[in-house]
């Protein structure tokens, strides 16, 4: 493992060369009991801005869609990717992974036999490509939820990719953070992501087959801690920091470094 210090120097020596990516929810911003209020530190903002005029590349890569990502972390500079690759901003557009398009009928049909079935709040319709059902506030009604979720996917050929408290019904192509990852951080010298959840193990695993096959010269990867963290998250990072406020404090970290 590596502490703070190890860190910052390997993500300071040489900045232009260096790419840093993070997930959102837990890791930027606190975990909540409703999606829709979910936002990033204060702080985070401001030092991502700072980072994307600093170092190579400066990147989201979140289960978020990407509007949502672009109200919220507004810098043209920041890559954002969102729906865990099946979207992303490019050059100020939004662009949707052309293999979703043969579902997204079957997304809108399962958002609309979801709702009617469903308590108020549970179902989130992500930019058209994806439905995710949330069950963070009413626990006890978590086998219902899953129980429609997998009904509604199997029934119209949709994939069922599960999160924090979450299900994801989706299209099923095959996709994941680490895809991503691999191909933001290819040819730079230095490459970090920062994640917190088990969506999140796949980048890990990115950065480190990346680092072995060459294509990037170092990997760093941060751990962000929290009480729900997956117990696979320890073993797969360099450095762990205590929650998003921890991350942000590091980061800022490595923006003042470089100066």
């Amino acid at each position: 493992m590596l502490d703070a210090d190890a860190t910052i120097a390997a993500l300071t020596e040489t900045p232009g060369r260096t790419a840093v990516l993070a997930d959102f929810d837990g890791s930027l911003a606190p975990i909540v009991e409703r999606p829709e209020d979910a936002r990033p530190l204060p702080e985070a903002t401001a030092v991502l801005d700072r980072l994307a005029s600093r170092l190579g590349r400066v990147g989201i890569v979140s289960g978020r869609p990407v509007g949502f990502l672009a109200a919220h972390l507004p810098d043209p500079r920041l890559v954002l990717v969102g729906l865990y690759g099946m979207e992303r901003r490019v050059d100020g557009e939004r662009r949707v992974d052309p293999r979703v398009e043969p579902y997204l009928g079957a997304v809108a049909e399962a958002g609309d036999e979801l709702e009617p079935r469903l308590p108020a709040g549970v179902v989130e319709r992500k930019a058209g490509i994806s439905v995710t059902l949330h069950w963070r506030p009413i626990p006890d009604r978590a086998a219902e939820i899953v129980a429609a979720g997998e009904d509604t996917a199997r029934r119209l050929g949709l994939d069922v990719y599960r999160s924090r408290k979450a299900i994801e019904l989706r299209p099923p192509i095959a996709i994941d953070k680490g895809a991503v990852v691999r191909e933001l951080v290819d040819g730079y010298a230095v490459a970090a992501f920062a994640g917190d959840d088990t969506g999140d193990l796949p980048a890990f695993a990115a950065l480190a087959q990346s680092c072995a096959d060459g294509a990037i010269g170092r990997a760093v990867r941060i751990g962000v801690h929290s009480p729900e963290a997956p117990p696979e998250l320890d073993g797969a990072v360099d450095v762990v920091v205590d929650g998003p406020a921890g991350l942000v404090a590091l980061l800022a970290r490595v923006a003042d470094e470089i100066g």
